[in-house]
């Protein structure tokens, strides 16, 4: 996991971003290329990984209020989640979502009845119309799946 980027699902302006320094040399170019990250670059200036998973588990737990247990939301959930998880738990023991997540597509697929073909992001957005789009930047990307998952729960729900 070479960044991260997440913010309330609700109120966008909480926010968190982070590029994170490479754990090894073992990586797919053509997976490189379209985050538009460069390697050497991410082993010069990004966190250490242990730092910054503290620093997303805090910005994590500032979110809950009154004890509230936040809830993972992301598009294709179970990809991202396997890397997100991995992470804090190979760096910190444990995970601040525990194992709650949320996943948009399934969600989509559960509130239309769609073939799950019609559950990528192109295809939701036809029908959802959301003014921001995804570009492979991991904090745009979670504006632009926060601004997706309220669409879907306010007009299809």
């Amino acid at each position: 996991m070479l960044s991260i980027g997440a913010c309330d699902v609700y109120d966008v302006d909480r926010r968190f971003s982070c590029l994170l320094m490479p754990t090894s040399d073992n990586f797919v170019s053509k997976a490189i290329e379209v985050t538009g990250l460069s390697i050497q670059e991410l082993k010069r200036t990004g966190k250490e990984p242990r730092h910054a998973m503290k620093e997303f588990s805090d910005w994590i737990t500032n979110l809950a209020v009154h004890g509230e247990h936040l809830v993972f939301v992301g598009f294709n959930s179970p990809f991202d989640w396997s890397f997100v998880n991995y992470y804090f738990h190979l760096f910190l023991g444990s995970n601040p979502f525990g194992f709650s997540a949320i996943d948009i597509k399934s969600m989509y697929f559960g509130a239309t009845g769609c073939d799950w073909r019609d559950t990528r992001s192109s295809e939701i957005s036809k029908r959802v119309k959301p003014k921001s789009r995804g570009t492979h930047d991991a904090l745009e990307d979670a504006l632009y799946q926060a601004e997706i998952f309220r669409l879907i729960r306010d007009k299809l729900m």
